[in-house]
């Protein structure tokens, strides 16, 4: 339950085509920080603790639904259809018989992605279930904005950059495109709209104007924040929000004593917990859910999602890291890289080191253990203090199943060998460069598996003909 007096319902617009982003793509599935606009404000809805979302979409709207209905919100969300698109009034007209009449409703945009809880909730505690309630921020040049006109401190209407005179525009204040209003009031007012203007569309903007006329108290929550507004309409607007959105990211991680060597190279696209005196490089790239534990580096252009990095750790340039949905695990002390790939399931214990064009996917690596050049260890099990040579694979598909292959604590894998799952390297056991071994080995012992070395003295190496 959220923790005003009335229930909150929110209301998102989404039916624009977005001509200028110039994408077969509706432009609320674009990404901001590698998620799209819409899912940032639904996000936004769940924070709130709405009762429910409703999302208008009209232009690409097959595409649009599958991903606002499958967005994983705790919130009841559903899709109403603006077909045709006649003005933003228009638009939240077709949420009206969705909208229950004792909630306040408060109306959000699918492509302005950044805006903050607390400013939502300020503005829905200045709505108090009774008055119009408006969000509006000071621009320098509000060039397309529909300005805030005042009767001393009294909001008496917003007109359209279209619509205004040159007095007008000369306004500064201008209207987000987000308002707070009782859901009971709304109803009548999109009731009594029209589309006398411009454009020849029913502005929501309009009910404003009735609320003046039936005495409806109009207030207007002013913030300095024009990012937290920020509408996206063009992929350069994309590209500049998405660039202030990751310095803020990059600031905030400052603030907690992160060391970016340089703000402006640093990409967030989901969320990353830092202890202290952790040390990231440039051109890194962090998605879903990472942890760093204290004191761990991360050299440049490093991707790394959904891990757990122990303190200690060093994770070596363009180190490629993403455990999905089952995740991976460095321990601590481990080295990683530089040209490392750890895929889901991998679980690295501490101070084990993975060095350049290592891939290690479903495999567990105890205490010590090393592979450090040019191997694959696939749905393995690997004891401590292993030595995994150059090269060397663990062979896990058969063509329709996996299999698993078992290396015992302080075995020596030589380099280019083959190791044939399912199969058990005994502890303490060493297998023979350029060996496959397709059956189990006793501990302690020495395996070798191979062809028998021939030479043949003074061989002479074919020569080309001369051409004729």
């Amino acid at each position: 339950m959220n923790a005003f007096s009335h229930p909150i319902d929110v209301v998102i617009m989404a039916a624009g085509k977005g001509t200028r982003m110039k994408s077969r793509l509706p432009k609320v599935l674009h990404r901001l920080a590698g998620v799209p606009l819409v899912q940032h404000v639904l996000g936004l809805a769940a924070q709130l603790q709405a009762r429910s979302a409703v999302v208008i979409t009209g232009h690409g709207a097959d595409q649009v639904e599958p991903v606002v209905l499958a967005s994983g919100q705790a919130l009841a969300v559903q899709c109403v259809r603006q077909e045709p698109q006649l003005g933003t009034g228009h638009a939240v007209q077709q949420a009206v018989p969705v909208l229950a009449d004792d909630g306040v409703v408060v109306v959000l945009s699918g492509d302005v992605p950044l805006t903050q809880a607390q400013t939502l909730q300020d503005l829905i505690a200045q709505c108090g279930g009774q008055r119009l309630a408006l969000l509006t921020v000071e621009l320098p040049n509000p060039t397309g904005y529909g300005r805030i006109v005042r009767h001393g401190s009294a909001v008496q209407a917003i007109v359209e950059h279209k619509d205004a005179t040159e007095a007008q525009r000369q306004i500064t204040e201008v209207y987000s495109g987000i308002m707070a209003v009782p859901a009971r009031l709304l109803k009548d007012w999109l009731g009594r709209i029209d589309n006398r203007n411009a454009q020849g569309e029913y502005y929501l903007t309009d009910v404003v104007r009735l609320a003046v006329a039936d005495d409806v108290p109009v207030v207007a929550h002013t913030i300095a924040d024009a990012l937290e507004v920020a509408g996206i309409n063009s992929p350069l607007q994309l590209a500049e929000l998405e660039r202030a959105h990751q310095l803020r990211q990059a600031q905030r991680l400052l603030e907690q004593g992160v060391r970016l060597l340089d703000p402006a190279r640093f990409d967030l696209r989901g969320q990353l917990e830092c202890a202290p005196d952790v040390e990231i490089d440039v051109n890194c790239i962090f998605q879903g859910r990472v942890s760093l534990g204290e004191g761990v580096k991360i050299g440049a252009h490093c991707v790394i999602a959904n891990c757990t990095i122990a303190a200690g750790a060093v994770i070596h340039p363009f180190t490629h890291i993403d455990g999905e949905k089952s995740g991976v695990t460095v321990g601590e002390g481990a080295l990683i890289g530089p040209f490392a790939r750890l895929r889901p399931g991998a679980q690295l214990g501490a101070e084990v080191h993975i060095g350049n064009f290592v891939e290690v996917k479903n495999a567990t690596l105890a205490r010590g253990a090393k592979a450090n050049h040019l191997a694959y260890l696939g749905d393995a099990t690997v004891g401590e203090r292993v030595n995994y040579g150059a090269g060397s694979i663990t062979a896990n598909y058969d063509g329709a199943n996996k299999h698993r292959t078992v290396i015992e604590a302080d075995v020596h894998i030589g380099s280019n060998c083959v190791l044939v799952a399912p199969v058990t390297i005994g502890a303490g056991g060493t297998v023979g460069g350029g060996s496959t071994i397709t059956k189990s080995t006793e501990p302690g012992s020495l395996s070798v598996a191979r062809g028998k070395q021939v030479s043949i003295a003074n061989w002479k190496r074919p020569e080309k003909k001369p051409k004729a």
